[in-house]
């Protein structure tokens, strides 16, 4: 659904409450764990202790002797399962141990204390085989993906890149690394599951932590030899998930087969922190290397960006890494590739910004370093290589913004006053610098939404549909579009989300929920009117489904954005502050700016957590994350986050969605890391190109 949006209505673009923040205040929001259940087991998984081998035997008699233990499964009582297309959901289906920390049985007990008790005398006996944990850019079984997520060209290649590198005035020629990362949402992975007793004629219940039900329940039910109205999915509240929580993971799995095992009692699981570094997915490491060749006027010839990356030996993920570089940059040479290295590691999973985090951080930090060898204002430079068109596709952009976003953003920051480049200042022990990075995130136009709206008897409307909010604003944002498409106050909207007995939809994820869920509600509220005008009767009720969009293949559809920096490094210890920060976005229509103020600054946050403080280490002779807990890995507190200055233009996409919005969970984060590295060289003269950056890799090296 395209065209020239009208005016702004009334809901659209005002700072309303969250609706579901008394709720939450007073704890009257049930997140999965906290469903009220009738009688209730608790579940406690057996992880394995090796990466790679097989399970030679299991003693479970102590374990099941303890008072309160109701059973104990392993591979060999467990129900089965009806595919193994997925490895990562093929629990306790054989003895093969595919990564550290993999599930090899479980205890349910009648309280939580019992069943982690009785699982740590659950007593397994491994044969060993070699693993191998460590990525490396040369590694012998380094393969080419069939593509990278969700459906991109995993290589991409236009005109002659060696030639023109070898006849710029002007190179880069640096690799760039991230390390593992890991998602450490608040709320952790959750779930409670009810079989169906012999006297029940209901579905399989399951109050869940997830990032849309549809999806959960497409891939669930048919694993679970189940009809999909045979497996009902809750999940009204989440607690963050950052991608964790997008599809389903081996607890889920572990948990039905359980509740299968003692039908008519429900069976909850909550992870532990130190669980989820195993068995909740993680964002790839990444070896980058980016050349850049450019003229004497800075504009760029050539881009080549390569991508190394791991995947589970088991499951293949293949992250975009490289894809935000074709699109960003005009140049007429330029190249990007994807290489995959299997690994004995847990499958890795969409993180925010899957790609653009860690890809944006390389491509701006070289584009910083280019800036330097040119003598160049960044920004300027960034701004004299605006393209015209996509540089990939040819096709025009349905709105493109950058350069405005960055003479907006600099002007905010007070760039301008910044000492030049190589100098940064001194005061006292501190030394003082400033750096700047773009960003961007592509819009993902998706089919298969439909939305419910039914008139209520006293005026009201009800809009079903099976979103999901993971504390993001879904409640509160999505209300405001009903408001407006069915020309009532936002008050006499009753929304119904979270919920697989609702009308199918897309989970949250790739920034693009809000307009897939709002497009899909604003044709449904259009057919309502259209068929029952503005005073229907009670009871009167229209499903609408998500029209096609038309500018798909006809426009590029992105976001833009453009974040400053300032930091602080202290002389003597290394340590780094970021006083504060400036992020000045191109994301169109905004429906909320008080939840959209809070997403953009959260993903600012992350970006200075991936800067400056994220690293999931991984130990080369087991397999597994030796600072898996709070503890060890580091994100940042209050004390860590200064001031984050904020803004977006007033710029609508009447192409993308008739709201004129656009995505706004990722852009944040994507760039922000980069600004960072680059404020961290202007202050000291050290060019750090891995992350997190880290006081070690500055003591006794600043000028």
């Amino acid at each position: 659904m395209t065209g020239t949006p009208p005016p702004a209505p009334a809901e659209s673009g005002r700072p309303r409450e969250r609706l579901d923040g008394p709720a939450k205040v007073a704890g009257r929001a049930p997140y999965a764990y906290e469903q009220p259940v009738e009688d209730p087991l608790f579940l406690f998984p057996v992880r394995s202790t090796i990466a790679r081998g097989r399970v030679r035997w299991v003693d479970t008699e102590e374990a099941e002797a303890v008072p309160g233990v109701v059973a104990v499964l392993t591979h060999l009582n467990a129900p089965r399962l009806a595919s193994r297309d997925d490895l990562e959901l093929w629990v306790l289906q054989d003895d093969e141990v595919r990564h550290h920390g993999q599930f090899v049985g479980a205890v349910i007990a009648g309280t939580p204390e019992v069943a982690r008790h009785a699982a740590s005398l659950v007593k397994v006996e491994y044969q060993r085989e070699w693993h191998d944990v460590v990525l490396r850019a040369d590694h012998p079984e380094r393969y080419r993906p069939d593509h990278v997520n969700p459906s991109f060209d995993t290589d991409t290649s236009h005109g002659d890149v060696d030639g023109a590198l070898a006849d710029a005035a002007a190179t880069v020629d640096q690799t760039y690394r991230t390390p593992v990362q890991h998602h450490v949402p608040m709320e952790p992975h959750t779930t409670v599951v009810r079989w169906p007793g012999a006297a029940d004629l209901g579905a399989v219940a399951m109050y869940d932590s997830n990032q849309g039900v549809s999806p959960i329940r497409k891939v669930l039910a048919p694993l679970l030899d189940l009809d999909p109205e045979q497996l009902w999915i809750h999940s009204p509240h989440v607690g963050g998930a950052f991608g964790s929580k997008a599809s389903p993971k081996a607890h889920h799995v572990l948990t039905a087969l359980a509740a299968r095992l003692v039908p008519g009692r429900p069976v909850k699981c909550a992870l532990t922190r130190q669980q989820m570094f195993g068995n909740a997915g993680h964002r790839t490491p990444t070896i980058q290397r980016v050349r850049l060749g450019a003229d004497r006027r800075g504009r760029l010839t050539a881009i080549a960006h390569d991508v190394v990356e791991h995947t589970a030996r088991f499951k293949e993920f293949a992250e975009q890494t490289a894809v935000a570089t074709r699109t960003m940059y005009a140049a007429e040479h330029r190249r990007t590739t994807h290489r995959l290295v299997p690994l004995d590691v847990p499958a890795p999973v969409i993180m925010r910004a899957p790609g653009e985090a860690p890809g944006m951080f390389a491509l701006e930090s070289a584009m910083d370093e280019l800036a330097v060898a040119l003598g160049m204002d960044p920004v300027e430079l960034r701004i004299r290589n605006e393209p015209d068109a996509d540089p990939e596709s040819g096709l025009p952009f349905s709105t493109r913004h950058l350069a405005r976003c960055l003479r907006e953003g600099a002007t905010r920051f007070g760039w301008a006053d910044r000492p030049p480049a190589g100098q940064g200042r001194r005061d006292g022990d501190w030394l003082v610098g400033v750096g700047m990075a773009a960003s961007t995130y592509p819009l993902f136009p998706q089919q298969g939404s439909r939305a419910r709206i039914r008139a209520l008897p006293d005026g009201r409307r009800q809009v079903e549909i099976a979103a999901s909010d993971l504390g993001t604003g879904t409640w509160t944002a999505l209300t405001q579009i009903a408001a407006d498409a069915l020309r009532v106050p936002a008050e006499a909207v009753d929304l119904v989300i979270g919920d697989s007995a609702l009308p199918a939809t897309v989970g949250a994820g790739g920034s693009s929920g809000l307009s897939i869920w709002g497009t899909t509600v604003v044709a449904a509220a259009r057919a309502f009117r259209d068929r029952h005008g503005d005073d229907p009767p009670a009871g009167a009720e229209v499903v609408g489904e998500l029209p096609e969009n038309t500018a798909v293949g006809r426009y590029a559809l992105h976001a833009f954005g453009a974040q400053f920096a300032e930091v602080r490094v202290d002389a003597v210890t290394g340590e780094i502050r970021v006083p504060r920060m400036v992020g000045v976005f191109d994301v169109g229509r905004v429906i909320n700016p008080r939840t959209a103020r809070s997403q953009l600054m959260g993903g600012m946050t992350m970006g200075l957590s991936m800067a400056l403080h994220e690293e999931s280490v991984v130990d080369p002779r087991f397999g597994h994350v030796v600072n898996g807990d709070y503890a060890g890995y580091h994100i940042p507190t209050n004390a860590d986050v200064g001031d984050i200055d904020v803004s977006w233009l007033d710029e609508p996409d009447p192409l993308y969605n008739p709201m004129g919005s656009k995505g706004i969970g990722e852009i944040g984060i994507v760039g922000t890391a980069a600004a960072i590295a680059n404020a961290v060289w202007h202050a000291t003269g050290v060019r750090v190109r891995d992350v997190p950056i880290t006081p070690d890799r500055l003591l006794g090296r600043h000028r």
